[in-house]
């Protein structure tokens, strides 16, 4: 898979757990998911399960920071550390 796909999935996932009204295609990579859409420690739980499903991985407690939830690019860069 490739870097592109997985920002993808990673957005379409975010977009459809948390029932927002946005275009997974036009949320860029960098853009804080936080303050743009209004995440918070409810949706930070959805995303979670969210990642953990989809990709197989499991979140341990200390890899919770607010900067990994930051953005996609730093979601997909987490998926990518778990994965390999």
């Amino acid at each position: 898979m490739s870097d592109q796909q997985l920002k993808q999935q990673i957005k379409e996932m975010i977009v459809e757990r948390l029932f927002l009204d946005a275009d997974p295609q036009q949320m860029a990579d960098d853009e804080n998911l936080m303050e743009n859409y209004e995440i918070d420690s409810v949706n930070l739980f959805e995303i979670v399960v969210g990642l953990e499903e989809q990709f197989d991985i499991s979140f341990e407690d200390e890899d919770f920071s607010v900067d990994l939830f930051a953005t996609v690019n730093s979601l997909a860069e987490y998926v990518e550390t778990k994965r390999s």
